[in-house]
């Protein structure tokens, strides 16, 4: 296992950038090589990236990963064409760490896989793409940077908005000065989320290795209404809606107002629409980040859909001369007087920020979504997370994103591990 140097995080950022986006290479050297992958989860987002990887020349999928037998056979067949041999299914993703001929992992597992499943990818040799929020726990994305720093490989993060010209382009728009000075942004979620019920004393099913889809999180009795996908709702193996979709918006509008880590943070939120059910995140949160002399804002709301123009999500920015509005559709600029001034039509794909990857691995292209830009996104999700468990608003130093002079939101920068499933536990 590699040897977590969190000296390299906290004293040498920019170094530690650079080395993230260095020209390293594994097998795949030269940029006619294909590059073989790995995918640790198929349910949801492996199956969706297996669609998607396929689309770009130059990958080919050499095994899915997963610990459910059903799940399994449907990313073997989300990742099999015509004129492409399938690719091997196993159960334990670190069989295929174990395979020389592999270059990459994509970990699209539940959110408390992540960073274990990275950091064992990188000791192995591996490049990897990992699925937003790149960590579980705020400490697990400074191990995770030391990790690739050592290593030297690449590290994407699932942040695909990164990549789509649209919001490629808003952000260029914005460092020109098109809003002048920046002062504020805002993103929303809402979405139509069914109760996820109450769970009854049940075995686990056959088909699911229980066992190894709890990996590193502390082991506990199955509960027939967690998988595959109200984990997101239990604070043991998800990061609430916050770090399931609002992380996206979140991480755009940060990318937009160009800020790192805040001074302070205060969320409020309740369970409203569903409070006897066993989720035991909110349902209806809202989030305050300061930024020194600007701000930020989220909510989301996962009982009731939007309407009108902020269906979905939404996204706005405002400066000192002017408005941004985006969403995956396309942005709009207007002038103070409320005037358009201008206006762009859009799209959302992952196949960009896939392609990324694999210019990043075979030639040093520098990467829309590193590690770090990952980690800072991810954190503005745990500190609110901290900030509403502990009913408290959070004060942080900017230069790390570390909780300042709360011992309380302290106990939940971390979290204990199931002994020999972590790395260096």
């Amino acid at each position: 296992m590699t040897t977590f140097n969190r000296r390299t995080f906290l004293a040498s950022t920019t170094a530690a950038t650079v080395a993230l986006a260095s020209r390293c290479t594994v097998r795949a050297a030269e940029a006619n090589d294909t590059v073989n992958l790995a995918i640790m989860g198929a349910n949801n987002r492996g199956s969706q990236l297996a669609t998607s990887i396929l689309k770009i020349p130059g990958f080919r999928i050499a095994y899915i990963a997963d610990c459910d037998a059903r799940c399994l056979e449907k990313g073997i067949a989300a990742a099999t064409t015509t004129g492409q041999s399938a690719p091997q299914g196993i159960k334990d993703f670190r069989k295929a760490l174990d395979d020389k001929t592999v270059d990459a992992l994509v970990v699209a597992a539940p959110n408390h896989w992540h960073a274990a499943a990275t950091i064992l990818a990188l000791a192995a040799g591996k490049h990897v793409y990992c699925e937003k929020p790149c960590s579980h726990m705020p400490d697990e994305g400074e191990r995770m940077i030391a990790a690739a720093h050592d290593a030297q490989r690449v590290v994407q993060v699932g942040l695909q908005r990164r990549s789509n010209p649209h919001y490629v382009e808003a952000a260029q728009k914005l460092r020109e000065g098109a809003l002048g000075r920046i002062l504020y942004a805002r993103s929303t979620y809402n979405n139509r989320r069914p109760s996820i019920s109450n769970s009854k004393p049940t075995a686990p099913p056959t088909q699911l290795d229980y066992d190894l889809w709890q990996g590193p999180a502390l082991a506990e009795p199955y509960r027939d209404n967690v998988i595959p996908y109200n984990w997101h709702n239990f604070w043991k193996w998800g990061n609430a809606e916050i770090g399931n979709n609002g992380v996206h918006t979140i991480d755009v509008v940060r990318w937009f107002m160009g800020v790192d880590f805040p001074t302070r943070v205060i969320a409020t939120g309740s369970k409203l629409r569903f409070p006897e059910d066993d989720a035991q995140t909110p349902d209806t949160c809202n989030v305050t980040w300061q930024f020194g002399d600007r701000s930020m804002d989220w909510s989301g709301i996962n009982w009731s859909p939007a309407v009108g123009d902020e269906a979905g999500i939404f996204m706005e920015v405002r400066g000192e001369d002017g408005i941004l509005t985006v969403n995956d559709s396309g942005y709009k600029i207007y002038d103070m007087m409320r005037k358009l001034k201008h206006e762009q039509s859009g799209h959302r794909t992952e196949i960009e920020h896939i392609t990324n990857f694999l210019g990043a691995i075979r030639t040093g292209e520098k990467l829309n979504c590193d590690l770090h830009e990952g980690h800072k996104s991810a954190m503005l999700c745990h500190l609110a997370n901290i900030a509403y468990r502990t009913g408290q608003p959070l004060e942080i130093d900017p230069s790390t994103g570390h909780i300042k002079n709360n011992a309380e939101a302290q106990k939940l920068w971390s979290t204990e591990y199931r002994s020999g499933w972590f790395p260096n536990t």
